[in-house]
């Protein structure tokens, strides 16, 4: 161990993994229902609603996540009030019990609304997909059964949308833990700040992004083996069904 990294610095990599989930993890817990509600969006009857969704993909989807990134931390940093910004700069915590709950630093805020809004539009595209993957007929049949469009929105075509776009939506999970890494050019203490950090302090190149590569690694794997078993389980749940 003393030949690879010392332990603080592991523990500075630890930490800068700890924040890479957490962070990953709300922007895609909130990226998922605002990426849904952008897909029903887009399939609007009102053409100003739909227009206004697709307008919404097109510029998030075609700018690069670092400049997006940039955006949120200084230029609305530069017209927010500064009253506003001393109080987001300013470190709050909520005792919760023996929990200390604490407000995160701007850095971090800006982060993750960056992420969030530059994920959503994907997301969204990938349950528009997945909306438009169903067969029409699927909604013919149940409003000639006199089911409700909010009704077969929700029991017929949501299920099977869901089951279209399951897979390409953990890629998208996947890639919410890659993207994150460009936060640390707002300086957001993520697992590739701390690994620059390691690497700086402790000169050791190899071990310090050799182990950062690992940890990327784990997560992401992660994923994929939640994909696996999720496909498997509702394979299975399907063919008891047809049993």
């Amino acid at each position: 161990m003393h030949n690879w990294l010392e332990p603080k610095y592991l523990a500075w990599l630890e930490h800068g993994f700890f924040v890479t989930l957490m962070l990953s993890a709300c922007a895609s817990l909130c990226a998922t229902p605002l990426g849904f509600a952008l897909a029903v969006a887009r399939g609007a009857r009102q053409g100003v609603i739909a227009r206004g969704a697709a307008l919404y993909v097109f510029a998030f989807r075609n700018s690069p996540l670092l400049v997006q990134l940039l955006f949120w931390y200084f230029g609305v940093a530069a017209i927010l009030p500064s009253d506003w910004m001393t109080w987001l700069n300013t470190p709050h915590a909520a005792a919760l019990g023996p929990l200390a709950l604490r407000w995160p630093t701007f850095e971090l805020l800006a982060g993750w609304v960056g992420l969030t809004v530059y994920t959503t539009a994907f997301i969204g595209e990938e349950f528009f997909a997945g909306i438009r993957g169903v067969s029409p007929s699927q909604g013919q049949a149940a409003a000639a059964l006199g089911m409700s469009r909010y009704a077969t929105l929700r029991y017929v075509i949501l299920p099977q949308a869901l089951r279209i776009a399951t897979p390409p939506l953990a890629g998208q999970y996947m890639n919410v833990i890659k993207n994150s890494s460009l936060t640390m050019a707002i300086g957001v203490g993520e697992l590739s700040y701390m690994s620059r950090q390691v690497d700086t302090e402790s000169f050791r190149t190899f071990q310090a992004f050799g182990t950062a590569t690992v940890f990327y690694v784990l997560a992401i794997a992660a994923i994929e083996t939640a994909l696996v078993i999720w496909q498997h389980t509702g394979t299975r749940v399907v063919q008891r069904g047809r049993a």
